[in-house]
């Protein structure tokens, strides 16, 4: 049997698995494991993580806990619950001013954001259609997309435009052609919150060629500047006919790895979605569900893990523009996104990625780098510190190492 010559091209055909080339996050592995090895003694300083560095709230563990015994929640979820649907739809109203959601026809929760996106394609890409892709950013719906026959055309986020798309440079002919456009507000990795301008100038894009807006909701509830109604596209006119909006518990509840999230919007966008979901899996846990109800529309919650981040990254800020990057509290999200260095103690580094594999293979200091538009590092909040006491000490540790370092800009 030749297994090689059955290999899908989508994956790569028969040249599947014989590539050479390393994705960026096993190149960090790889320096961070030197590191270790070269300066066993030298604590690494992890600003690379992309996940809560805390467990979910009390109530949510507690209720968790009480639900896996209750028998009502075995079973298969297949669609959701009715009162997790419910609880979402209390969100959507409690922080983003959304009102008028149907739970049962506008509301379907998904076994997190990740699988969410990837299904999206199935239900409206058909091969020529095109999809629009920001970029830098998150890829799984650009790569189902692509697994389907779609085109998917990138818009740079570039940091003279806010880091939001520039929906002027887009030729009309290919917007025509388009079905999908997705967005990632508050963004990862620049931390560019969205702003009610540039969404109503998205919706009414959207309603001019008929795109469905797919606004990638995962960091939403982080946000330290703006109007608090501006942050979900379905709180402004016309949002709620044109945009599917995705959200996770897992950066806004630190609900990592519990796989759960919703998508909401135009009830039949709603419905091929969960018509798609129905027959790709069988739903979350109850239990799980369950959980998250206890917690979502819970604004003191979400507030307490909301001052976690500002509090950090508004002592990260300073100390990287003290050693030379151009760095500034973001709109929203955990993470600082700043200009790579172009060289330090006089070695040249052509790109992020050089940038990010010196500091982590000479300093201990591990970020992620980005290059699709420009030389970028992406910082996170999300590092190691057991207390505020701990957490000023690594970073003070941070502005120690950087200024060893001896970076030029």
């Amino acid at each position: 049997m030749d297994l090689q010559q059955l290999f899908a091209q989508r994956i790569g055909g028969s040249a599947f698995g014989e590539s050479n080339e390393i994705y960026k996050f096993e190149k960090i592995k790889r320096a961070k494991a030197a590191a270790r090895k070269a300066r066993p003694d030298t604590p690494l300083l992890d600003f690379g993580v992309g996940e809560p560095d805390r467990m979910a709230p009390t109530p949510i563990r507690e209720a968790l806990k009480r639900a896996v015994d209750d028998p009502e929640n075995r079973g298969y979820a297949d669609n959701g619950i009715d009162a997790f649907k419910e609880a979402a739809a209390r969100y959507m109203e409690t922080f983003f001013g959304v009102t008028g959601l149907d739970p049962a026809t506008e509301v379907n929760h998904s076994i997190g954001a990740k699988p969410a996106l990837a299904m999206l394609p199935l239900c409206f890409i058909d091969p020529g259609d095109v999809v629009f892709m920001t970029v830098p950013g998150y890829p799984v719906m650009g790569t189902y997309a692509k697994y389907v026959g779609g085109e998917v055309v990138r818009l740079p986020l570039r940091k003279e435009n806010g880091f939001l798309p520039d929906l002027s440079s887009i030729d009309p002919a290919v917007a025509d052609r388009a079905k999908l456009f997705y967005i990632n507000y508050p963004n990862n990795p620049t931390g560019a919150a969205p702003t009610a301008a540039f969404y109503d100038e998205l919706i009414a894009f959207a309603q001019r060629h008929n795109i469905l807006i797919v606004q990638d909701a995962a960091y939403a509830t982080l946000v330290y500047e703006g109007d608090p109604a501006a942050r979900s596209i379905l709180a402004r006119p016309g949002g709620k006919e044109v945009a599917l909006e995705i959200h996770s518990m897992s950066k806004s509840y630190n609900m990592t790895g519990w796989r759960l999230g919703f998508v909401a919007g135009p009830a039949r966008a709603v419905q091929a979605f969960a018509e798609v979901k129905d027959n790709t899996d069988s739903g979350q846990f109850k239990a799980i569900q369950v959980a998250a109800c206890a917690g979502i529309a819970d604004k003191a919650l979400s507030e307490s893990i909301r001052e976690h981040y500002r509090r950090r990254l508004a002592k990260m800020a300073p100390v990287l523009s003290e050693v030379g990057f151009d760095a500034a509290m973001p709109g929203g999200t955990f993470f600082l996104y700043t200009g790579a260095p172009k060289a330090a103690a006089g070695v040249a580094l052509p790109d992020a990625e050089a940038a990010s594999q010196h500091l982590i293979r000479e300093h201990s200091i591990s970020t992620v780098p980005w290059d699709d538009v420009g030389a970028f590092l992406r910082f996170s909040a999300t590092f190691e510190a057991a207390d505020e006491t701990e957490e000023d000490r690594v970073i003070e540790e941070l502005r120690r190492r950087l200024v060893e370092a001896r970076l030029e800009f």
